[in-house]
């Protein structure tokens, strides 16, 4: 018998799940509410209940795996750290491509001159004078630092240099491009280690946490962290690369998915609190993503499943399209804590709604308090208008909106503050809408029904009420949901038989279909699209809101026993896999260079070059399995060479690109 736990941290619940792999089955689960402000308390009271329920010997526990949704959560939400990007050798435009400038927001941006060309001689000697004047002035303002050089992946010199500078000069954590990607690409290098270093905070605090909570439930096994294409990472190899967690929780889902249904082809959704996630499977598995992980708007060159994500989820922010003469409502992107939920943790939150309720003018900040999650205190690199608020904030643990922020650039700071990840945002939600029609009743529905009050009674641009009772309120919430879901639901299909991105949500004929019933629609014309597989849903309230969604795909719907933690079966279920690529190109005649990760090395023969390639490229890929935590990987390899025939049956040589990959299960206790 050989026991597993997984676990998945998402933004409302943390799941466990102990899994027998000898016999593929799902012995225990349980769940916990995510706390955000110490994640180590969900963590462990999940933990401490799936272990009470088992009530086995917890040293036959030979390992414990984790996946997260917080990583794509912060990049759906824009939140996290402040961070300076450091661009070695790139123009002053590079930051208009790849979404970079909007990627940094506010955040510094540093340009040295340096870099390498693409046969990975130095394009220019490297500024350190600038670097480290730079230095003296941004210390302070940031918590880490992410660098991206011009051809890196051909030389990563400066990168390294720089790295190191920066870590003794700051002592804070620095990301580079080439450790993250071998593929070319300035601006998507750039900003993937952007987004690994606005993530290092937040994955450091989780994996501490669980391994606080392993000690203290005597669990004595080694810790795995899921990456974004479903395979697992040693905690301690995760620890600087948690931009692969990007799509860590969906790809773990859908390898749930794939352990609990008998399906081998299916679209697949998991609904959570903040996303909702949407993957093909074909032949049991997920298929993986060529281009990188794409989430919230951002195209990574992060290797992860293929899959979809957007900011729609049971726990969207709900707003109510004041400025349209039409009235409805806006939901998400930003994940907020319903109102439902907050009740049962803090007291008072009914007697503050009462009084808004008691108020004759309806305003905006109506039913809207802000939950301070700051477990280290206020960071010193805030600006002092921010640092007030936060600290305020911080003091009150929860306060209404409209007494934390009483000016519009005061509203302007605590949004700041929640991109940030320092504040949360509580409002109305499609979790509380589903308490108001008593569809889920975990929380409290008095909170529900009178944040559904409270924006009802708000009025469109034409004066008229957004609707005339929380009920119908209610109703057009999850309608809304319904037809956003099914609508990305029809994107993604419709893209994976390619028919190109967003076919249906680009389309006013299209998004047409979704308005209203066939039933009561009255048109000249007939049209409908299905789902011609089955639909796999997943997540805690994947019950209560895809029966419609389903329907109104006309799709044949599967909800799997233990769907509501698929998530942490899956990371139960995962395998070590890492891969290296390594580069093999021709700068001159009788010259070819073998460009790895420590530098260059050239050879006088294109075969030398070839087997250096391929003897560096396994071992390298074989000692990061090992590190990953993978116990006798099995080693692959395969070798891409680009040459072009000039005549007379010559050919030239163009460029090679060696790759290798490691698989293993991972190590079990006695060869850790």
């Amino acid at each position: 018998m050989t026991l597993v736990v997984g676990l998945d941290t998402g933004g409302t619940f943390t799941d466990a799940a102990l899994l027998d792999m000898s016999e593929r089955r799902v012995i225990a689960s349980a769940k916990s509410l995510t706390t955000r402000h110490n994640l180590a308390i969900g963590v462990d009271n999940a933990i401490d209940a799936l272990l009470t329920s088992w009530n086995g010997n917890r040293d036959d526990i030979s390992l414990v795996s984790l996946s997260t949704t917080l990583a794509t959560n912060a990049i759906v939400e824009s939140v996290g750290g402040a961070v300076c990007l450091i661009l070695i050798g790139f123009d002053v435009e590079m930051t208009g491509r790849a979404g970079l400038t909007d990627a940094l927001g506010n955040d510094p941006v540093l340009h040295l001159s340096g870099g390498h060309k693409t046969d990975g001689s130095m394009q220019g000697p490297l500024d350190e004078k600038a670097l480290y004047a730079a230095l003296e002035n941004i210390t302070g303002q940031v918590s880490s630092f992410a660098v991206a050089s011009h051809f890196a992946t051909r030389n990563p010199e400066h990168e390294q240099r720089v790295r190191d500078i920066v870590r003794k000069t700051t002592g804070l954590p620095v990301s580079c491009s080439y450790e993250l990607s071998s593929s070319l690409g300035g601006p998507r290098r750039a900003l993937t280690a952007l987004l690994n270093a606005r993530l290092i905070s937040l994955l450091e605090r989780l994996i501490t946490a669980t391994e606080q909570v392993m000690i203290t439930s005597h669990l004595s096994c080694p810790l795995m962290v899921v990456k974004g294409d479903g395979s697992l990472l040693h905690a301690d190899f995760s620890r600087s690369r948690p931009v692969e967690t990007i799509l860590s929780g969906p790809a773990a889902s859908l390898a749930g998915a794939a352990f609990l249904a008998d399906e081998k082809t299916a679209l697949v959704a998991d609904i959570g609190g903040t996303t909702t996630d949407i993957a093909l499977l074909r032949g049991g598995a997920p298929l993986l993503s060529k281009d990188g992980a794409h989430v919230g708007g951002w195209q990574t060159m992060v290797e992860a499943a293929r899959i979809r994500t957007s900011g729609l989820g049971g726990d969207s922010d709900v707003q109510t399209a004041s400025r349209s003469r039409d009235g409805g409502v806006v939901l998400g992107p930003r994940r907020a804590i319903p109102l439902s939920l907050l009740s049962t943790q803090h007291n008072g939150i009914n007697e503050w709604l009462e009084e808004h309720l008691a108020q004759a003018i309806p305003l905006a900040s109506d039913a809207r308090f802000i939950v301070a999650v700051m477990p280290d205190g206020v960071p010193d690199w805030l600006s002092r208008s921010e640092v007030k608020l936060a600290e305020m904030a911080l003091k009150h643990s929860v306060m209404p909106l409209a007494q934390l922020a009483t000016t519009q650039v005061a509203l302007g700071a605590v949004d700041r503050l929640v991109r940030r990840g320092l504040l949360m945002m509580s409002c109305f939600t499609p979790t509380d809408a589903a308490h108001i029609l008593n569809r889920f009743d975990a929380f409290d529905r008095q909170a529900a029904m009178y944040g559904g009050t409270l924006l009802a009674r708000q009025k469109s641009a034409a004066g008229s009420l957004i609707a005339h009772s929380p009920e119908e309120l209610a109703e057009m919430v999850l309608a809304t949901l319904t037809r956003q879901s099914a609508i990305g639901l029809m994107d993604a299909a419709l893209a994976e038989d390619g028919k190109g991105e967003r076919a249906v949500s680009s389309s006013p004929l299209l998004t047409g279909l979704f308005d209203e019933s066939p039933h009561t629609r009255q048109t000249a014309t007939s049209h409908s699209l299905r789902l011609d597989v089955p639909l796999i849903a997943l997540g805690a309230s994947a019950a209560t809101h895809y029966p419609d969604i389903a329907a109104c795909l006309g799709a044949t719907l599967i909800v799997p026993d233990h769907a509501d933690v698929a998530g942490a079966v899956g990371a139960a279920a995962g395998a070590v896999r890492q891969r290296v690529s390594i580069i093999v190109t021709q700068p001159t005649d009788g010259v070819f260079r073998v460009h790895h990760p420590d530098g260059v090395n050239d050879f006088p023969t294109r075969d030398e070059a070839l087997q250096q390639a391929e003897d560096r490229a396994r071992l390298l890929a074989e000692t990061r399995a090992h590190a990953a935590g993978a116990y006798c990987p099995n080693i692959t390899c395969e070798k891409q060479i680009s040459e072009v025939e000039i005549g007379g049956g010559a050919t030239l040589f163009m460029e090679a690109i060696i790759t290798a990959e490691a698989m293993g299960a991972p190590a079990p206790k006695a060869q850790r």
